[in-house]
């Protein structure tokens, strides 16, 4: 009688038919408000709800039993970071997922950071048993609390290297963040493992740009969050192309930007549709690349309009705290790992704005640009809506070359794209510094980047250099060799120099190079940047003979004189 009673005020009100959207929400009371005091579960699709769980019955598990519940993997990525296991990390009570089952719902995915169930249910009496159960959790509310989880020099001669002809094409979405010169040194993402959160992975298993990852045992696994059990590998090319860019190997073809890591590849996305249950097919995604030790999360998705327009998102909703997965992303970092996430292509429509979980506090979040170094006009902008910097950097997005489904090496356009650039390079640049934590690498690659002291909300912090970012991470560790106040990288240099200072400074910096008859052969003034850590000499260096030369640096009081050689 409660649905009949229900049903007819929808159809009429004041003798008018309501507007969809309000009969919408009045069967939405029923199934979803099973008494007026209380809220138990949260459509995320038709049919399918949220339930939270009142308690995790932590006699269960143990956060200093964390082998029960953790891979070694995982487990040993929080020690070299010092980050302790928290009840957040333990699992959700099996029994309370068997009841649920026992009640008649299937249980679609699971959540332990947020202690939650996603499930199907087709009929109303199941939903009623459920909210009956004493575990379950009523009166639901938003949770928006802060996660303070953000991320609060090598001989550049060439070994191993790969020729700019091996790379073909894709040579340059490498080479404009100076990741060949990683890839020279032999960083090119051994032993480094990345969750690729997408779409599908359409004949990973069979095109010959993967055969080196599955002949080097690179390919870890998968699984599918949207239909469990399913073969990644028969659903959407979107995730195989981002693949391609991070670990895909064609000689003269395309050459990945790590393409020595190892890969977990998840399907979170279902193409067909777009309701916020996706939001938490990306969640329990996230939280199995935890558990499976995965370094580091690329994702090329973003949510802010849903088929059902009562899950929409606001652009108020991007601060980094309200939407349900960008607070998961938050918790990812807060894992240890790094989480790389494409800004969006909504730059030139009307949201124009980034999308969750591109908004999340410790996410690195990517735009795009062209070759030239321009912002592509799809590429979405910053800020968060409070009013952090976003996108944090940009990579190359627009004409970027991927594998397509037909084994041919294709361009494309997209942030989608853009993101696994940085992703790969990431991998190259943690092997590198493998005592750095992922708060470090996330800093490093930020101030790295060429637009670092003057950020804006289209290029962010701009282009990162991970040559650069290498020798940032080392000085930090003190790993330079050096303690002098002002230094001079690398040694020998080809066609770019870079400065550090051991202590920031905020004076005008003169540069000048000298041969050794005194002759000089190069000389420059830079203005006061406040607390400058780092300087990158912008100029061409082809023109200068092989040799020895001396360097002069001056700042204020800070001075510094060394011997390079120029090969």
């Amino acid at each position: 009688m409660k649905l009949i009673f229900f049903l007819h005020h929808a159809d009429y009100c004041n003798g008018r038919l309501l507007p969809l959207r309000i009969w919408y929400l009045l069967v939405i009371g029923i199934f979803c408000y099973p008494d007026s005091s209380a809220q138990t579960f949260e459509m995320t699709a038709p049919t399918k709800y949220r339930v939270v769980f009142v308690d995790k019955d932590y006699s269960n598990f143990e956060t200093d039993e964390p082998e029960r519940f953790l891979s070694p993997a995982s487990i040993e990525r929080r020690r070299k970071q010092n980050i302790p296991v928290t009840e957040n990390d333990l699992p959700v009570h099996p029994d309370y997922i068997h009841q649920l089952r026992v009640a008649g719902a299937k249980v679609l995915t699971v959540s332990k950071w947020f202690n939650s169930a996603t499930i199907q249910v087709n009929d109303s009496s199941v939903l009623r048993r459920i909210s009956g159960l004493p575990f379950i959790q009523k009166n639901l509310v938003a949770l928006h609390e802060p996660l303070n989880a953000k991320p609060g020099l090598p001989n550049m001669m060439s070994i191993n290297s790969f020729s700019e002809m091996e790379y073909g094409p894709s040579w340059w979405q490498t080479a404009i963040h100076n990741g060949n010169l990683l890839h020279n040194n032999g960083f090119t993402g051994n032993g480094i493992t990345i969750a690729v959160l997408d779409a599908g992975f359409s004949d990973v298993d069979t095109l010959s740009v993967f055969n080196r990852l599955y002949e080097n045992g690179k390919i870890l696994g998968t699984r599918d969050f949207v239909k469990p059990g399913n073969n990644v590998y028969r659903e959407a090319t979107h995730g195989m192309s981002v693949l391609s860019i991070i670990g895909g190997y064609q000689a003269e073809g395309l050459i990945g930007t790590a393409p020595d890591a190892s890969f977990w590849l998840l399907r979170t996305e279902d193409g067909g549709s777009e309701y916020i249950i996706e939001e938490d097919n990306w969640i329990a995604a996230a939280e199995f690349a935890d558990s499976a030790g995965a370094d580091i999360i690329n994702t090329s998705l973003g949510y802010s309009v849903f088929n059902d327009t009562l899950q929409n998102h606001s652009y108020a909703d991007m601060d980094g705290n309200t939407t349900r997965v960008s607070r998961a992303a938050d918790l990812a970092a807060s894992k240890g790992m790094m989480v790389i996430v494409s800004a969006g292509n909504q730059g030139n429509m009307e949201w124009k704005y980034i999308t969750a979980p591109a908004d999340g506090d410790s996410v690195l979040t990517v735009g795009a640009i062209d070759r030239s170094r321009i912002i592509s006009s799809f590429s979405s902008r910053g800020p968060s809506s409070d009013d952090e910097v976003k996108p944090n950097v940009v990579a190359l997005g627009q004409g970027i070359y991927v594998a397509g489904i037909d084994g041919s090496i294709r361009q494309g356009n997209g942030t989608s794209f853009s993101a696994p650039v940085i992703s790969g390079l990431t991998a190259c640049l943690w092997q590198a510094n493998p005592g750095a934590s992922a708060g470090e690498v996330f800093s490093a690659i930020c101030e790295s980047a060429d637009r670092f002291y003057l950020p804006d909300h289209e290029y962010g912090y701009g282009v990162p250099d991970f040559n650069l970012a290498n020798v940032l991470l080392k000085a930090a560790k003190h790993e330079l060799g050096s303690e002098a106040p002002v230094i001079a990288f690398p040694n020998p240099f080809y066609n770019q120099l870079y400065v550090f200072f051991k202590n920031p400074v905020s004076t005008p910096v003169d540069i000048r190079l000298y041969d050794l008859a005194g002759k000089e052969v190069f000389q420059k003034t830079y203005p006061e940047v406040p607390d400058r850590k780092y300087l990158v000499i912008d100029s061409d260096f082809d023109s200068i003979q092989k040799g020895v030369y001396i360097i002069r640096i001056r700042s204020g009081a800070v001075s510094g004189n060394s011997k390079l050689i120029k090969y």
